[in-house]
């Protein structure tokens, strides 16, 4: 690319904004120029405005320190600043529907780390390696818009990506019913243990909301374009109990499946290490080379050896083995906050931006 494009980073002081802001650093595609938050730190540099808050492992890139925040309510005069722009901004579900909507009318493109749109019937909502061919939806949405350039494209939730690829490889196989337990780490609620330190030695049995998300948003990545919006598919069955657990950074998944064609366990193992998707093919610069992982110990994957597979962009499945009442079991594990939030919002930016939909202003 002979220039990089102007990015946007909508919510930029929180924990999402900062793992956006880190992984963009020295990106080969995207510059980020422009930081947005709310009216509270706006006109603060941008070192000032995160404070003692920054979340991050790596420390803040020295590019950012100095950039003056905006206020992200100021649609009209942060769009003219930026090609495209990423969304994690703390809302209500209606006021993010609201603001998104405002700032794709700009004719700028929206790439949300957000549940707010995810259920919007033209809005594509995105896994690069598994649904790409979703975002022809957004012709659709442009046309309810009345945009030409402006659109909304969002990524799936966090927890589902611990093993909605595995059963993505093993589709051939028709997996009709799932069960699913999480354990969910506490930076999915935005959080570490400086914050909160209940959660020390602690699990939580409940995570508002996301058990609907756990069962109901792998039917909708599945799901097809028709008549101008995505219709869910309607297997397999998804059952999911969602878990707070004392772990920074990774969701892990503990899965039983029972299959219409019953696999053996090593075409399961097979349909896994050869699983790819147009970001490998396109050779896009987050894609992870090889997206899913099979370990074969028998304590593997774990969060504290596994979590930055791929610098995150991985996904790790273990312990495939027979079940006396499914057909076959599996533990998942992948990084919440890059491949379940920024990352995966990334990487569905570069996917865009490789197919045209996102360009120059």
């Amino acid at each position: 690319m002979e220039q990089k494009l102007k990015v946007g980073i909508l919510g930029a002081t929180g924990m999402v904004g900062q793992r956006f802001i880190s992984l963009l650093e020295n990106h080969p595609w995207f510059e980020v120029t422009t930081l947005a938050a709310s009216p509270r730190s706006a006109g603060k540099t941008y070192e000032e405005a995160v404070g003692g808050r920054w979340k991050m492992d790596t420390p803040m890139p020295e590019a950012m320190k100095n950039i003056v925040v905006m206020n992200v309510n100021e649609v009209e005069e942060v769009a003219s600043k930026v090609d495209f722009v990423f969304s994690a901004v703390d809302m209500t579900k209606d006021e993010i529907k609201k603001i998104e909507e405002e700032y794709a009318k700009t004719e700028t493109p929206v790439v949300s780390n957000n549940s707010a749109h995810r259920w919007t019937p033209d809005v594509p909502m995105v896994v690069p390696e598994i649904n790409p061919e979703h975002f022809d939806v957004i012709s659709h949405q442009k046309k309810r818009l009345g945009t030409t350039r402006g659109f909304i494209a969002v990524k799936p939730n966090c927890s589902i990506q611990a093993y909605a690829p595995a059963l993505t490889a093993w589709k051939e196989f028709e997996p009709y019913e799932v069960v699913a337990t999480t354990y969910q780490a506490i930076s999915g609620a935005g959080k570490t243990f400086k914050d909160w330190p209940e959660m020390e030695g602690n699990i939580i049995p409940y995570i508002g909301g996301e058990e609907e998300k756990s069962e109901m948003e792998p039917l909708r990545i599945w799901g097809k374009v028709e008549d101008g919006v995505i219709k869910p598919a309607e297997s397999p069955v998804i059952t999911c109990q969602c878990i707070r657990v004392p772990v920074l950074n990774g969701h892990t998944a503990a899965v039983f499946v029972k299959f219409k064609k019953k696999p053996t366990k090593e075409e399961l193992i097979d349909r896994l290490v050869k699983f790819r998707g147009v970001p490998q093919e396109l050779d896009l610069p987050s894609a992870p080379k090889q997206f899913i992982q099979y370990m074969e110990e028998d304590n593997r994957p774990q969060v504290s050896l596994d979590v930055d597979y791929e610098r995150g962009m991985g996904v790790s499945i273990g312990r495939i083995r027979e079940d006396k009442v499914y057909d076959y079991k599996f533990v998942g594990l992948a990084h919440n906050t890059v491949r379940g939030a920024a990352g995966g919002a990334v990487l569905c930016a570069e996917t865009l931006t490789a197919r045209g939909y996102i360009q120059a202003k």
